[in-house]
């Protein structure tokens, strides 16, 4: 009955654990698609473009909607922490690896946009979506 139990509860756990599991483990699994996570970052810096535009719009607009408005800096906020999540856990921990061509210049252009993203979450200005877009325009150079 132990043993019964016991492969029980290991097949809730599974189950409950296994839908939330990401597209990427840290594990060397050998399915990656580099282009499309470049691309990915690319969509999430257009979004976040839009987002900065519309929250802009809305301020300057008449009657502020304010759940308008916080729903915009919510879809900004996400995106941006999406590209820090591409760029952090699937470039800079599974990707580059330390014995790797330019490395430093990899990594520190990887930082850099960390940055970029971080000013997105906290500002409306554009010039850090192009600086995003001009980052990653270095990164695709630097690692295709």
């Amino acid at each position: 009955m132990r043993k019964l139990l016991t492969a029980f509860s290991l097949i809730v756990t599974l189950t409950v654990l296994a839908p939330s599991a990401g597209a990427h483990c840290e594990i060397p699994c050998g399915i990656y698609d580099d282009r499309a996570r470049v691309q990915l970052i690319a969509e999430h810096a257009g979004t976040i473009e839009k987002s900065m535009q519309q929250i802009l719009a809305l301020q300057k607009g008449e009657g502020l909607n304010n759940n308008q408005l916080v729903r915009w800096v919510m879809n900004k906020e996400s995106h941006a922490d999406q590209i820090q999540e591409i760029v952090a856990q699937y470039f800079m921990t599974q990707r580059i690896k330390p014995d790797s061509t330019n490395y430093d210049r990899k990594i520190a252009v990887l930082h850099q946009m960390l940055i970029a993203a971080m000013k997105c979450k906290q500002t409306t200005d554009l010039k850090y979506v192009q600086e995003l877009r001009e980052l990653l325009k270095t990164f695709d150079k630097l690692y295709f």
